[in-house]
């Protein structure tokens, strides 16, 4: 008989009559007062009527029957989110997930709870497990919400970022989401941000700006062709944004497809005619061809656009030596070393001194120019006290006399970054 009462309860709680579920339930109890799933059932019906202390009460008397009931602690989880209790709903999400590992619904409460606790991170880490969870399930309108859940809590917006478009570069996010991902590439984690990315487009195959966004990253890995891929299949969900075509511009340029870049980056000036990385793109491409002029043109326009950037200098100054004009190449060097020691930037700073040291017999003040880089970084190395630069400078003299005054500012650097771990 007490199965009949449950059955019915089942029946009317499916048909939202929770009034009336709950008073079979109650029937239920009272023939069989140690049955588990008629409190577990009737605490869904309190919960679905508004009554939701009542649920917990239910909920609770299921788990001292069964301790191990797992869903038993995720309805209690989540009635105590509706309570405002976060550490205990936090409490009884954890056990369900200690007793089944592969709880989806249970990571995504923990995600729910962690965002109001304002541990954002931790809230993105959940929602991202609970969305790979229900990709293996099959179940991908949920795996859609978990993802919505993180775009929500990423920045709105990544700033346009006037830098150089080196093989580090920084890179311009298309979707609040894809800017954490983004962002992880350019801190290294090029294999985890794939990883992301492989998971969003099995969700969704029809996210161009996923693909957009793999591309980015897979040039940062340098597989340019499975990059020019991704850019392609970007375009043909109708992705029209100058960063695809500047990065498949750029893509094309380093596998030879020099006119094909060209051609990629002039669609992307025409969609943003003052970006200056659009120019200096351009600017490689022709250098690559070996139009020197052209290159120089366009490094000149992204200066125009942004005077400090390093990298157009140091590019104009690379296409300047090509074409003999070492006193431009070495003004250019001088500025993009100036700003570069300015940075802080000490791989690009040393790059560009043994350009000038390269070219050094062409021009008699290239040293001068160089031992003034060289004091110029010492001095900021010493925080500005030259006093102590000439101390260590004379020390160096004392141990290794006769050497020249660019050497011993050198060796003073060298031991500097040593000691500091560089």
């Amino acid at each position: 008989m007490n199965d009949e009462f449950y059955n019915r309860g089942l029946e009317k709680a499916r048909r939202k009559d929770y009034a009336g579920a709950i008073e079979e339930f109650n029937h239920a109890l009272k023939l069989t007062p140690y049955f588990t799933e008629a409190y577990l059932q009737r605490g869904l019906a309190y919960y679905d009527s508004g009554a939701i202390l009542k649920a917990v009460s239910d909920y609770t008397e299921a788990l001292k029957l069964n301790p191990e009931s797992v869903e038993a602690y995720y309805c209690r989880g989540l009635a105590r989110v509706a309570l405002k209790n976060l550490p205990g709903a936090l409490d009884d999400v954890e056990r369900a997930i200690r007793l089944n590992l592969n709880y989806a619904s249970a990571y995504y409460l923990r995600g729910i709870v962690r965002r109001k606790q304002g541990y954002i991170q931790d809230a993105i880490a959940n929602f991202k497990k609970a969305a790979q969870l229900y990709l293996e399930q099959q179940d991908k309108d949920n795996c859609r919400l978990c993802l919505e859940q993180i775009k929500q809590l990423q920045p709105q917006e990544l700033p346009f970022v006037q830098q150089s478009p080196s093989p580090n570069a920084p890179i311009l996010s298309t979707n609040e989401y894809f800017t954490q991902l983004l962002e992880k590439a350019e801190k290294g984690d090029t294999q985890e941000a794939l990883a992301d990315l492989n998971w969003v487009l099995k969700a969704d195959p029809q996210d161009a700006q996923a693909y957009c966004c793999r591309g980015v990253v897979r040039c940062k890995m340098g597989n340019y062709r499975e990059a020019i891929a991704d850019f392609n299949q970007a375009l043909r969900l109708n992705f029209q944004d100058a960063i695809v075509y500047r990065n498949r511009g750029k893509a094309r340029s380093i596998l030879g497809d020099h006119q094909g870049a060209i051609a990629d980056l002039n669609q992307a000036l025409q969609m943003q005619p003052e970006d200056p990385l659009v120019y200096i793109a351009r600017g490689n491409a022709y250098r690559a061809m070996g139009n020197y002029l052209g290159a120089i043109q366009d490094y000149s326009y992204a200066l125009k656009i942004n005077p400090d950037d390093a990298q157009a200098y140091y590019n104009r100054g690379i296409a300047y030596t090509c074409m003999e004009e070492m006193q431009n190449a070495l003004e250019d060097y001088q500025r993009a070393a100036s700003i570069f020691c300015e940075q802080e930037d000490w791989g690009n700073y040393q790059q560009v001194l043994s350009n000038l040291e390269k070219i050094q017999k062409f021009s008699p003040e290239s040293k001068k120019q160089k031992y003034n880089l060289l004091r110029q970084r010492l001095l900021r190395m010493v925080g500005g006290y030259w006093e102590i630069a000439e101390r260590l400078i004379q020390q160096k003299q004392d141990y290794h006399p006769g050497m020249s005054d660019e050497w011993y500012l050198q060796k003073v650097i060298d031991d500097l970054e040593r000691d500091r771990g560089r």
